[in-house]
C-alpha cells in the first residue's frame, strides 16, 4: 500500500501531466502519466491515484464520504487542514484532510461552478446550490483565514415527522400537542433561532403536518424545505448570471406564490425586504402562512422585523400594525451548548402594546427537561387554538 504522503505526491504529479493533454479521466491514461513520470505503475498504485483524481472532480471530491455520514447536518472546510462535521453535537475533526491552500481553493472553485457560479478574485465568496441539493458556502482567502472556507448544508434525507422530533427530544409531550393544534388552527407563525438551530427542521415537520388537501407554495433563497406532503410547490429565487444579469429575487417570488392559490405561503427564511409581502399576505386573507426568522429569542421579533420593514421603505408604524395584525404565534428554537440537542424553547403570541407598537409576551417556556412553564400570553394562545383570536 502506498503511504499517504507519497500517494499524496503521486497524484499532484499526475494531475499536472494529465492537464497538459486534453483527454476523459481513466485508470489507463493515470498508469501513462506514471510511466512518464518514471513512477511504478502497479495496479496498486494505478488504481489508489485514479480514485483520488475521481473523487477529486465528480461531487463533493474528498468531502463526498462525509456528506454520507448517517446524522451529518454540516461539513465544515476551514482551510488547509482536517475537514470538519456536525452531526448535532457540536462540531467535531474528521480524519479528511485537505493538504494545501490551492487544494482547498480548487475544490471550492468546483464545487461552486456546480452550482452554476464562478468563484475567484473578482468574485471571492459565492452561496450555491449543488445539484444533490446541499447548500454550499465558499469564502477564498485571504478574505477567510487561515485559507479557503467551505461551509456545507446538507439536506436532511426524508425530512423528519412531529413524531420523530418528539423521539428526539426536539418537542416534549406538550410541546408537540400545542404544534400539531397551531398548525390545525391554521395560525401564522414564525419559527426563530440561531444559525443551525433547528428552524428549517421543525417547520419542515409543520408543514409535513398539514392537510393533505391544502396547497403549500415555498418560497426560498435556496431550496431546503423538504416536507412530506402531497401540495408543495417550491419557488426558489435566482442569482444574477457572470454578466450581472437574470437574477431573481425573493420578494418577487412572493408576489407570484400569492397568485397561485395557496392554501398556506412560506418563506423558507424571512431576512429581506420580502417580509412587507408576507405581512401584507398575512393581512389578506391567506392564513396559516409562516416562514423562519433568525432572533435570539421570541421577544426580538419585532424588532427585526422592524428592522427588515424598514429597509424595504415600509414606516415603523404600519410595521408594527401589519405584524401585530397578521401574526399569531413565534416558536423559538434553542440549542443546548453542553448536548448540541436542538430543542422547542418557547412559544410566543402577539400583542399590541399601549404605544401602538407590537410585542411578543411569553405563552409558554420548556426547559432542557421538556417541563412547560405557562406564560401571561398563555390565555391568548388558547384562545387562538380554540379559534377564539379574531
Amino acid at each position: 500500500m502506498t503511504p499517504q504522503s507519497d500517494l499524496s505526491g503521486l497524484v499532484e504529479e499526475v494531475r499536472t501531466r494529465l492537464t497538459r493533454t486534453p483527454g476523459e479521466l481513466s485508470p489507463h491514461r493515470v498508469a501513462d502519466a506514471l510511466r512518464a513520470a518514471g513512477r511504478p505503475v502497479g495496479d496498486a498504485t494505478v488504481l489508489a491515484v485514479y480514485e483520488a483524481l475521481r473523487r477529486d472532480v465528480i461531487g463533493a471530491g474528498p468531502l463526498e464520504p462525509l456528506l454520507a455520514l448517517p446524522g451529518v447536518t454540516d461539513v465544515l472546510v476551514n482551510g488547509p487542514g482536517p475537514v470538519r462535521i456536525d452531526r448535532g453535537a457540536g462540531v467535531e475533526e474528521t480524519d479528511v484532510v485537505l493538504s494545501s491552500e490551492e487544494a482547498c481553493r480548487r475544490l471550492a472553485q468546483r464545487l461552486v461552478a456546480s452550482g452554476g457560479r464562478r468563484l475567484d478574485d473578482a468574485a471571492p465568496w459565492a452561496d450555491v446550490r449543488l445539484p444533490d441539493g446541499t447548500r454550499c458556502h465558499a469564502l477564498l482567502a485571504p478574505l477567510a483565514q487561515p485559507g479557503t472556507a467551505i461551509s456545507l448544508r446538507v439536506p436532511r434525507r426524508g425530512g423528519l415527522d412531529l413524531t420523530a422530533l418528539h423521539a428526539a427530544g426536539t418537542l416534549s409531550d406538550a410541546g408537540l400537542e400545542l404544534v400539531r393544534r397551531l398548525v390545525e388552527a391554521r395560525l401564522a407563525f414564525l419559527v426563530t433561532g440561531g444559525t443551525g438551530g433547528g428552524k428549517t427542521t421543525l417547520l419542515s415537520a409543520l408543514l409535513g403536518a398539514v392537510d393533505p388537501r391544502e396547497r403549500i407554495v415555498v418560497v426560498e433563497d435556496a431550496a431546503e424545505l423538504r416536507p412530506a406532503h402531497p401540495q408543495v410547490v417550491g419557488l426558489e429565487a435566482r442569482p444574477a448570471n457572470l454578466e450581472g444579469a437574470g437574477a431573481v429575487v425573493l420578494r418577487d417570488l412572493v408576489r407570484q406564490a400569492l397568485r397561485m392559490r395557496p392554501d398556506r405561503l412560506v418563506v423558507g427564511e424571512v431576512r429581506d425586504a420580502a417580509v412587507v409581502d408576507l405581512l401584507a399576505a398575512m393581512n389578506t386573507g391567506h392564513e396559516g402562512g409562516c416562514g423562519t426568522l433568525h432572533a435570539n429569542s421570541a421577544g426580538d421579533v419585532p424588532a427585526r422585523v422592524e428592522a427588515l420593514a424598514l429597509g424595504a421603505g415600509l414606516g415603523r408604524e404600519a410595521a408594527h400594525s401589519q405584524l401585530a395584525a397578521g401574526l399569531d404565534a413565534v416558536l423559538h428554537v434553542r440549542r443546548d451548548r453542553t448536548t448540541g440537542r436542538r430543542r422547542l424553547g418557547e412559544i410566543a403570541v402577539l400583542a399590541r402594546g399601549a404605544d401602538g407598537l407590537a410585542r411578543t409576551e411569553l405563552a409558554v417556556a420548556f426547559d432542557a427537561s421538556g417541563t412547560a412553564t405557562r406564560g401571561p400570553g398563555a390565555q391568548r394562545l388558547l384562545q387562538l387554538l380554540d379559534g377564539g383570536g379574531a
